[in-house]
């Protein structure tokens, strides 16, 4: 697996859900697995089938976050500089054709969120962003077309 970029917070909240995921969902499904074998035949128990597909589900899905957490690395925010668009920089822009300005900030994938206005580093838009500076305007294809977005702000992301 690849490295993956990612800020000291966000390190911290993949740990604690390792934590969560081992210490409280494992033994939950445990117990329910426990208790549909208590109800006997276990070729058609239907509740014994689910319980362990759930089971295999969980251990996929912490081996996922766990090899994540093992390639993660933490980005030194003292380090980012705002002279150009990078990861942890939040950025103003303008869309030319729209006249419409907004926020967003470049962030991990793992910490990508659009609710919050994060976009992953990856994306279309933050790669057609990366090393602009202020004033200068990107062309960006996206699946809906091409975006003219003009660098209005970079600053330190919070």
């Amino acid at each position: 697996m690849a490295i993956s970029y990612m800020t000291e917070d966000g390190y911290n909240k993949l740990q604690k859900e390792i934590e969560l995921l081992e210490t409280v969902e494992r033994p939950r499904i445990s117990q329910q697995i426990a208790e549909a074998r208590d109800k006997g035949d276990l070729s058609e128990n239907a509740e014994y089938d689910a319980a362990k597909e759930a089971q295999g589900m969980l251990e996929m899905k912490i081996s996922q976050l766990k090899e994540l957490y093992l390639n993660a690395r933490i980005l030194d925010e003292s380090k980012i500089n705002t002279d150009t668009v990078q990861i942890l920089t939040k950025i103003t822009l303008y869309n030319v054709k729209t006249k419409q300005e907004f926020d967003y900030t470049i962030v991990s994938d793992s910490e990508a969120n659009l609710k919050e206005k994060k976009i992953s580093v990856s994306t279309p838009i933050a790669k057609g962003l990366l090393g602009k500076k202020v004033g200068e305007v990107a062309e960006i294809t996206v699946p809906a077309g091409t975006l003219l977005l003009e660098v209005r702000k970079i600053e330190l992301a919070k």
